[in-house]
């Protein structure tokens, strides 16, 4: 059996359905918007995840990134 697709009038009003379609609708200035919206809050949650990393290696007293211990062969440093 196929389900239906629709949105029922009894959890929706009819502007939340038409909001929807104008946020996924690549031809509306609401599409755009939230494009937008995207990239801005993506580049500022990259920053803001950066300044806790170099805190958190700060207070460990951990100066250089350390992965290339997790890469490496041990029996290389010999």
């Amino acid at each position: 059996m196929a389900s239906k697709k629709g949105v029922s009038s009894k959890t929706h009003t009819q502007s939340q359905p038409n909001d929807y379609g104008n946020q996924h609708n690549p031809n509306n200035k609401a599409y755009q918007a939230r494009i937008a919206n995207e990239k801005v809050t993506k580049k500022a949650s990259r920053k803001q995840e950066a300044k806790q990393q170099a805190r958190l290696f700060d207070e460990l007293g951990l100066n250089e990134r350390l992965d290339w211990m997790c890469y490496s062969n041990p029996y290389d440093l010999d």
